[in-house]
């Protein structure tokens, strides 16, 4: 995501005023902002054996939805911050639904996962084997590091967005956190 202006923030805060007043339609828009990119966030990150009748898209569009229905409880500090909330939202959603099925593997095999679907973008940009790599990198990676890697390629991020979410006191230090973890994904995507 490109550096977030000011009024796009002063929005967000307002909508999300409106929504702590009752205002149905702030919560559509808030919705509809959010949920694309938190679609792409959580593609392929559910493996096939943990799904039944709920899909991805399901799982994020409910947990978007329970989310922002108790928005009163969230403190917004800063540019990128609802979003930052809603992927960890997601993300412990998708952890739920893993531990729901009571079977966590050590590691998931990338060719049970569903890697986004017919023409991704990611697909078409890398290829499906590059991007079946990619994916299987990531899962090896720390956990800083994946959050580095997804906030600043996937979610496009700038810096400084990216600083506030890793917890780095600068721009210049995500930076070079998200560099140095790029480094070591080319390292674990070698043949």
């Amino acid at each position: 995501m490109p550096d977030v202006p000011a009024e796009s923030l002063e929005s967000t805060t307002e909508l999300i005023r409106r929504v702590r007043e009752g205002d149905q339609e702030s919560l559509e828009r808030l919705v509809q902002r959010h949920l694309a990119p938190l679609r792409r966030f959580a593609t392929g990150r559910l493996p096939r054996w943990a799904r039944d009748l709920a899909d991805t898209d399901d799982l994020v569009q409910d947990t978007l939805l329970r989310t922002l229905s108790r928005i009163d409880t969230f403190d917004m500090r800063g540019a990128g911050a609802l979003h930052a909330y809603l992927r960890q939202a997601v993300m412990n959603r998708l952890k739920d639904e893993l531990r729901r099925k009571r079977r966590v593997p050590p590691l998931v095999d990338v060719n049970e996962m569903e890697l986004a679907g017919e023409g991704s973008p990611l697909e078409e940009t890398i290829g499906r084997e590059a991007a079946a790599r990619y994916v299987a990198a990531l899962a090896r990676l720390e956990p800083e590091e994946r959050e580095a890697i997804i906030g600043r390629v996937e979610m496009e991020y700038s810096y400084a967005e990216l600083a506030e979410i890793l917890g780095k006191p600068t721009a210049d230090a995500a930076r070079k956190a998200a560099r140095r973890a790029l480094l070591r994904l080319a390292e674990e995507m070698k043949p």
